[in-house]
């Protein structure tokens, strides 16, 4: 199972997200807003430093279906730039909104990323609670699954923290390793 994390790095939650992870032993890819990463990037270094991926996702969390080829490429370019300041060169790209165009696709081809999707969405942003959300996600958990889930308030959240997601780590893990998974990025790039 792949757990993967969106809309960060914020200072509260990413860092309790990481120590959700750590007591669980699980391994996880992050796609943070590289606006946010620019106002913290030790968030971005603890992630790295605590054996987690860094993924991409955007600079500005725009809406593909909206934009123009170029306008995608100018939000894409300017967040792998970020990420490269902090020796980052990421794999695998994690559209806002999940929304993917045919210049969504030429643009990830062009720079050599795979886009990543997700199997079980979380729905975190909405509010629900832990138990709300494990129950959504466990009729998802197979091998080769990625859940979606937020260590960060991003656009449309109706939710005032990450409080729950939080909550919901740990027994996601050991619902997933009940079930015999491994919980951790793949070493290879997986389009989904």
């Amino acid at each position: 199972m792949h757990l993967t994390f969106d809309d960060g790095p914020d200072p509260v939650w990413t860092a309790a997200v990481l120590d959700a992870l750590d007591r669980s032993g699980a391994r996880a890819t992050f796609f943070p807003i590289t606006r946010r990463v620019e106002r913290h990037p030790a968030l971005i270094e603890s992630i790295r430093a605590r054996g987690h991926e860094v993924g991409l996702h955007c600079h500005c969390h725009l809406r593909h279906s909206t934009l123009t080829r170029h306008q995608i490429e100018r939000d894409t370019d300017t967040a792998l730039e970020v990420l490269a300041a902090l020796g980052i060169h990421p794999t695998r790209w994690r559209l806002p909104w999940g929304i993917s165009t045919p210049a969504s696709a030429a643009v990830a081809r062009d720079r050599g990323l795979a886009l990543l999707g997700w199997t079980a969405d979380s729905e975190d942003w909405r509010g629900h609670s832990a138990a709300t959300m494990l129950a959504r996600i466990r009729p998802n958990l197979r091998a080769g699954a990625v859940v979606l889930a937020h260590d960060g308030l991003g656009p449309g959240a109706l939710r005032a923290s990450c409080a729950a997601t939080v909550e919901l780590v740990e027994p996601l893990v050991d619902c997933a390793r009940s079930a015999g998974l491994h919980c951790a990025p793949p070493a290879e790039p997986v389009f989904v």
